[in-house]
């Protein structure tokens, strides 16, 4: 039997050094059913980047046009816009495909308000001081910065709990595992499959 169920967003956040991009990464590979958000930017490509498969790389009047209401989320980094097209990721979900977002709360928040049935999820350290080490190892964070970045954690792990699922990443395979179980659960909702079930059964 085909697929019945209809696809939706997955919308993945937490502080920086929680592992977010492993854990997205991981999905990515273990299930087909799973695409990428591509993002929008003004920002030039970078050698080997590719037009549609990295970024949608488009000139800052066009992505100032788009900000009235074409982007699911959108926000100024580093003096370069960054933008998730609200077309791209509806041609996706028609298509049947799940899409998953690697994104901050604040671009979280704007997603669910496009996307009602965006399933979140947060991704927290197994502690406080597991997550400033993880920090400190990574060697482009110290000082200032780092006090910045904790500050920033604190105020995110707090905000996390208005998502739908919490994962604990003290695990790589355990919290990818998790996150994979998600997804599963989430096809599986009856209110994502009952209509085509009953349509497709009573043939």
């Amino acid at each position: 039997m085909s697929r019945l169920s209809h696809a939706f967003l997955i919308v993945v956040s937490g502080p920086s050094g929680v592992g977010k991009t492993t854990l997205v990464e991981r999905l990515l590979a273990s299930d087909r059913l799973v695409r990428r958000s591509i993002s929008a930017t003004t920002r030039t490509a970078r050698s080997g980047e590719v037009d549609g498969r990295d970024y949608f790389f488009i000139a800052r009047d066009r992505f100032e046009a788009m900000k009235n209401g074409e982007f699911a989320e959108w926000a100024d980094v580093h003096g370069a816009l960054y933008g998730t097209p609200k077309e791209f990721l509806q041609r996706e979900l028609d298509g049947g495909r799940d899409v998953v977002l690697n994104i901050d709360i604040q671009g979280a928040n704007q997603v669910k308000r496009s996307f009602p049935g965006a399933v979140m999820v947060f991704i927290l350290p197994p502690s406080f001081n597991d997550l400033e080490a993880r920090l400190q190892t990574r060697g482009d964070v110290s000082g200032e910065t780092l006090k910045v970045r904790l500050a920033n954690a604190r105020k995110e792990i707090a905000a996390g709990a208005t998502y739908d699922y919490l994962i604990v990443n003290d695990s790589v395979e355990r919290a990818s595992s998790e996150l994979a179980a998600i997804v599963t659960a989430e096809r599986c909702r009856r209110e994502r499959q009952a209509r085509d079930l009953v349509s497709e059964l009573s043939r």
